[in-house]
């Protein structure tokens, strides 16, 4: 909308809509009695409670699976009567199950929990799932168009930069490969992080539990219903899940949205470059009043919306594992917006990946930058006359070289007055901006 405060509800609103499916109010309040039908039908195959019959059972879950919004505003209007979020969802389901034939279980909604019972197993859910069906994905695309340039430009060679000076040759293909490995690396780190939940009552001992129904094995039934969901039972909190595992995930997609932010600033410079170029589209307008501009916008607006995400990521890690005594609500507020910095990761994610998807390598650019720099060699002349026991080899490469523009005749004049044999000269004259580049071609057809 227009006059949406958050840019996240306006300008990138298509962009990030899916993400209601799993952050917005509605999809919290799906998940919440998603939680409260499924504990209900799970009372009952545990015998806590009478035995449900198939119908039943179909007809509970048509209570979440048929939600839809205007159901959530009936939810609402409850919450806004009692000034509680999660008992509106109880008397919501109540509501639906008047006159029907599951009525008698009524008061067995919601018995034993407490609200973090359903709130930290529907934020699980909706990580979880976020997680599995659009995060990884959207990485993932970034990594295989990494795949493509990778290949393409494996033996592209450049000019390598260490702290911005020229340094010694790689290849353009090579350079993408480090960010699509390490990409790779955190994906796969992430993966492996199981998400967490509990269901232990009020201070996590099971009070009400065991006093309602002391036959039941509560620990194992909390296992099992929450691994029902595909979640990490956690057995050992207070009224909260502790959120240590979602700063775990969190401080993951830090490291991810890190690498990309290496990545976009890395595109931006070798833009300035003159490195790549950008593919012009057609009526678009890159300044006001400079008609030449082509911008690297999509690089620059991913570091800015994961410049953001990253600073609520910090905060959230910094502030959900930690909570007075056995209870605060500080939580709440906080959670709520884990959206908001998901949202700001995908934006990110799709304007990188939209960058990489319109660069063009500028050969001759690169070319030209290479046989500018034909000291980049000095490495390599100045090792192997080490390997051959020269003394003083590096000093008399940094004599030549360090802090001078010099020519490939200095370089070739220095070898030929060199005390080591002609086949050490032969080789030395062979080293070349444009060959001496190890291994990454091969490194690149490899990873």
């Amino acid at each position: 909308m227009i006059t949406s405060i958050s840019p996240i509800d306006g300008r990138y609103r298509k962009t990030v809509e899916g993400l209601a499916e799993y952050f917005s109010e509605f999809a919290l309040i799906k998940n919440r009695l998603r939680m409260e039908v499924e504990y209900l039908i799970f009372l009952s195959e545990k015998g806590a409670v009478r035995k449900l019959k198939g119908e039943e059972v179909a007809f509970l879950r048509k209570i979440y699976t048929d939600f839809m919004e205007k159901d959530a505003e009936d939810v609402k209007a409850i919450e806004h009567k009692i000034n509680h979020d999660v008992k509106a969802v109880e008397y919501y389901i109540k509501g639906k199950i008047k006159g029907k034939s599951v009525e008698d279980l009524s008061e067995k909604i919601h018995i034993c929990l407490t609200s973090e019972d359903a709130n930290n197993i529907a934020y699980a859910l909706s990580m979880k799932e976020f997680l599995e069906e659009i995060f990884l994905e959207e990485v993932s695309a970034i990594g295989r168009s990494l795949g493509g340039l990778v290949k393409k430009n494996k033996s592209v060679v450049m000019v390598a930069r260490t702290h911005g000076q020229a340094a010694v040759p790689t290849t353009l293909g090579k350079e993408f490969l480090v960010f699509k490995s390490r990409l790779e690396r955190q994906t796969k780190s992430l993966e492996g992080i199981k998400v967490t939940a509990k269901l232990n009552g009020a201070v996590g001992n099971y009070n009400a539990h065991v006093a309602a129904y002391p036959k039941v094995d509560w620990p194992k039934f909390s296992m099992e219903f929450i691994g029902n969901f595909n979640l990490e039972p956690n057995l050992i909190t207070t009224q909260i899940e502790p959120h240590d595992n979602l700063a775990e995930i969190f401080h993951n997609i830090i490291r991810i949205n890190n690498i990309l932010l290496g990545l976009d600033r890395d595109m931006w410079a070798y833009i300035s470059m003159d490195y790549l170029r950008q593919k012009v589209e057609k009526g678009e307008v890159g300044s006001s009043t400079m008609p030449q501009k082509v911008n690297p916008i999509d690089f620059e607006n991913s570091e800015g919306n994961l410049g953001i995400a990253n600073a609520l990521l910090e905060h959230f890690c910094d502030k959900l594992p930690v909570s007075r005594m056995q209870r605060d609500l500080s939580d709440s507020t906080v959670l709520r917006n884990i959206g908001v910095a998901m949202a700001h990761c995908i934006v990110g994610y799709k304007s990188t990946l939209n960058g990489l998807g319109k660069v063009e390598v500028n050969g001759e650019a690169i070319s030209q930058d290479l046989d500018g720099h034909p000291e980049i060699v000095a490495e390599g002349i100045q090792t192997i006359l080490r390997r051959e026991g020269l003394e003083g080899a590096y000093e008399k490469l940094k004599n030549l070289s360090r802090g001078k523009k010099i020519a490939k005749k200095d370089i070739e004049t220095f070898i030929k007055g060199l005390p080591v044999s002609d086949t050490v000269k032969k080789d030395l004259l062979l080293l070349s901006q444009g060959k001496y580049v190890g291994l990454a071609e091969e490194l690149c057809e490899k990873f």
